[in-house]
């Protein structure tokens, strides 16, 4: 992280209500990266009735927690401030296409059909639609481009079985359809694109007064480092906080539960604070909040 750059503090979190009618093994998947952009100063995690948990890493770098829900309702509250750069997605874009020969290894699943993510049924419409832009950023942003105008966004209409070819004929679904169907062109041109999840909250733009959730988008590999796009806002943000990454929504999903138990409600919130008139664990207070504005806004003693 450059400290030349300015910074700003986005507090974000989450509170879940799990309803079980036994003992359910549950893993969750919402804890930011370890990231040298995105740097943590202060954490507060509480589960109710208190579980032990078990914290490891997954295949793709992900923070993992693993618990049992017990019998009854069970209450998930996570809360985190994070360090962020005020610079944009695009920062320091370098369009250098690299071909699978020097792709590293472990890298190379990156470019694969997956179960959401079915590049191989997108072959031929992909060629036609792109084959005609230059290998790297241009074409991965005319994909961006397609997608963001192509596909309509409706609210609740996301379902755990739609794939990236149905939406593709149905012309419509929600922020993670927009990520599976971007992700599948990208690697139709053997472009590494992994799916991402995070928090997007709104620094520097109008708050559109929608409720809060986690959001879904993608990372291309170029230029030997990974690129954040964006098909369903489609332009470059500020403040993204990235909680996992993957194949498709398989590996980041927020939470897996294995057994008789089921989300009974859920709470997300993400926006930026001063860290010296709020810490993790307090009440959530949007009149604290600093963005929501058009305006990128610094507390007072850093002006």
């Amino acid at each position: 992280m450059n400290s030349t750059t300015p910074h700003i503090t986005i507090r974000c979190g989450f509170e879940f209500a799990y309803e079980s009618s036994a003992f359910t093994p549950a893993i969750l998947n919402v804890f930011p990266r370890l990231d040298p952009w995105q740097r943590k100063d202060g954490e507060q995690m509480i589960i109710s009735p208190f579980q032990p948990v078990e914290f490891y890493g997954d295949a793709h770098g992900n923070r993992m927690q693993r618990f049992t829900l017990p019998p009854g309702r069970t209450t998930v509250r996570h809360d985190i401030f994070v360090h962020v750069p005020t610079t944009t997605d695009d920062h320091w874009l370098i369009d250098e296409h690299v071909p699978v020969s020097d792709v590293p290894t472990d890298l190379i699943y990156y470019t694969l059909p997956s179960r959401y993510c079915d590049s191989d049924r997108l072959m031929a419409f992909a060629r036609q639609q792109f084959g005609g832009y230059a290998d790297g950023l241009p074409r991965v942003q005319a994909i961006c481009d397609w997608v963001h105008a192509n596909i309509e966004y409706r609210w609740g209409s996301g379902s755990p079985y739609t794939a990236a070819s149905e939406i593709l004929a149905q012309r419509h679904g929600v922020c993670r359809d927009f990520a599976h169907l971007a992700v599948a062109l990208s690697r139709c041109f053997n472009v590494p694109t992994r799916y991402v999840t995070g928090y997007v909250p709104d620094v520097g733009c109008w708050d559109p007064g929608s409720p809060m959730d986690f959001h879904a988008y993608m990372q291309v590999y170029v230029g030997h480092r990974w690129y954040t796009f964006d098909a369903r806002f489609n332009e470059p943000r500020i403040g993204r906080i990235n909680i996992a990454c993957g194949l498709d929504a398989v590996d980041c999903a927020f939470s897996t539960l294995f057994g008789p138990a089921s989300l009974a409600w859920f709470n997300v919130w993400a926006y930026q604070v001063d860290p010296a008139d709020v810490r993790p664990g307090d009440p959530i207070d949007m009149s604290k909040r600093l963005d929501g504005t058009p305006e990128l806004r610094f507390p007072p003693r850093a002006v």
